[in-house]
């Protein structure tokens, strides 16, 4: 049996500056403890309930966040920024998949980090009219190749989110966001005990059928709001892409796989003409 875990920063407990979220942050030492304690937990909990292999997406940033050394020999660890297929990277042919530090999508109030996938880049993103969360847009990835989101654990505002589009999944709230950076978490030793009972509960719902993948309608219909006019100029490059007004673009594709590697390119474009814009 194989697993795969997805492991983003700002749903973490007790991560609440931005501080812990750059490589050079003063707590950025602080906030890889953190992500490396909890996946290492629920790595351990999915190898206690079956699971003899684990492949862990390291998914923050330059997406070098967790210590391989702590990880247990049964993992393999996916590190680096830019790859295909981001947060989710060789999530295909797993049995089952767990979200951890995972936030609420761009806009949410008393969410800390709240933003969806790029917060310099986009503003909203909806899929088939759906407004989505990195949650969402990667459980419908994983969901197209058969692959269900059995635990999420983040931000209480995205578990709610979660609760509406994967009741069967376990949801655990690492934090309870009183604005943007601020949010009262539990201890450690206690988000790990949750962690572990949160597997285990899973596995069950998995191993009973409850457990489904998420699936989108395909082909596939996006809408892209940027954050900027000039990152919509750039999308407008591609010949797939349609202008609705000066941030906002759609574009159709086949597969929902097909949708986020669009994506993805639309996301790194907008990198780059920022970084042209600012040098």
């Amino acid at each position: 049996m194989r697993a795969f875990i997805s492991v983003d920063l700002e749903g973490l407990p007790h991560v609440v500056s931005r501080e812990h979220l750059f490589v050079k942050g003063a707590l950025y030492s602080e906030a890889r403890r953190i992500a490396t304690e909890v996946v290492k937990t629920a790595a351990e909990a999915l190898y206690q309930n079956g699971f003899d292999e684990v492949v862990v997406a390291d998914s923050h940033g330059p997406m070098v966040n967790v210590i391989p050394e702590e990880m247990p020999d049964y993992v393999e660890l996916v590190r680096g920024f830019p790859r295909p297929l981001s947060m989710v990277a060789f999530a295909k042919g797993s049995d089952a998949a767990i979200f951890l530090g995972y936030h609420a999508k761009a806009g949410t109030g008393y969410a800390t980090f709240d933003h969806t996938y790029s917060g310099s880049t986009i503003d909203r993103l909806e899929i088939n009219g759906i407004e989505v969360s990195e949650f969402l847009l990667n459980a419908y990835l994983l969901g197209s190749w058969g692959v269900p989101v059995i635990l999420v654990g983040g931000d209480a505002r995205l578990i709610e989110d979660v609760k509406k589009f994967a009741p069967w999944a376990v949801g655990i709230a690492f934090k309870e966001s009183l604005s943007r950076y601020a949010a009262k978490s539990p201890s450690l030793g206690k988000v790990k005990a949750l962690l572990k009972a949160g597997v285990t509960e899973a596995v069950i719902k998995l191993e009973e059928g409850e457990a489904k993948p998420l699936k989108a309608k395909e082909p596939v219909e996006v809408k892209l709001r940027f954050l900027s006019s000039a990152f919509a100029d750039a999308a407008e490059l591609l010949p797939i892409i349609e202008r609705i007004d000066g941030k906002t673009v759609r574009f159709e594709a086949e597969t929902v796989e097909d949708a986020y590697r669009i994506v993805e390119l639309l996301i790194l474009a907008g990198a780059g003409v920022n970084a042209i814009a600012t040098r």
